[in-house]
């Protein structure tokens, strides 16, 4: 069987860096483009040398000329419009693992759905998707049991958006679940007494902490707490390989993680 061919959108930040590692390591990829944008001070660097696995003969680029069965995206927001032209054009399958999109994006994102399949998920690990479905299942048992719902996340110094995209998948599924209509981000002063219809959000961003959520079901007496923590990025590099793996090759359309983890 041949290997899967790969191209990294941001290859030369942390996440890129470690994808590009591991798929080095996996006989059934090949690391066929490394792609960053037009003015990034690493443009021609080998994407292995920068990734610490060696020279792989990949110079980093900012165009995607040769042909590839999926490409990988770990960018910022403002590149992911020009990404997704690119994979339109070319027929090009995309696992989307870029956060912070705003609302135009994200309905870009299902446009584009209909003419290629892209794989979009707030989270790339396979731990936080498992996480999603046993949110679910206590938020559908708990929806009429006088529960208040907190979330909480903590990410690295570094990330910019907050509450992290994670957090507010979470935080959708709770609400499917059990209706809650209003967002409280922190809090401070004197609120008053806390309504059942919000869900509390609280976003620390401390040292270089990869990521962990806590969602937090609370009733009189008793509460029960899910909680999911990365101890290294490369949970997420791994989910969006294995991501790679289960898009290239499928039909049109829009997926998600739990599609990989067949939930």
């Amino acid at each position: 069987m041949n290997a899967i061919r790969i191209a990294i959108h941001g290859a030369a930040g942390r996440m890129g860096q470690r994808l590009v590692a591991l798929a080095a390591e996996d006989a059934s990829l090949e690391v066929a483009a490394a792609l960053e944008s037009a003015n990034h001070p690493k443009l021609g660097s080998d994407a292995g040398t920068l990734a610490g696995v060696g020279e792989l003969g990949m110079p980093i680029s900012n165009t995607l000329d040769v042909p590839v069965d999926v490409l990988i995206d770990f960018s910022l927001p403002e590149a992911v419009d020009g990404l997704l032209d690119t994979c339109l054009a070319k027929k090009v399958p995309v696992v989307l693992a870029t956060t912070g999109l705003s609302a135009q994006q994200q309905a870009r994102v299902r446009s584009v759905a209909e003419g290629i399949p892209v794989l979009w998920a707030p989270s790339m690990s396979l731990a936080v998707n498992l996480g999603f479905k046993l949110v679910g299942m206590a938020a559908e048992a708990l929806k009429d049991k006088d529960a208040d719902v907190e979330i909480l996340e903590r990410h690295h110094r570094f990330k910019e958006d907050a509450p992290s995209g994670t957090a507010l998948k979470f935080g959708q599924v709770v609400a499917d679940a059990m209706g809650q209509t209003h967002q409280q981000h922190g809090r401070q002063g004197r609120p008053g007494k806390r309504p059942h219809d919000e869900i509390g959000y609280h976003a620390i961003r401390v040292g270089d902490n990869p990521g962990e959520h806590t969602i937090v079901f609370a009733m009189l007496g008793e509460m029960l707490e899910l909680t999911v923590r990365a101890s290294s990025r490369d949970c997420y590099a791994h989910g969006a390989l294995a991501a790679a793996k289960f898009l290239a090759g499928k039909p049109l359309g829009l997926y998600g993680m739990d599609d990989v983890l067949g939930l």
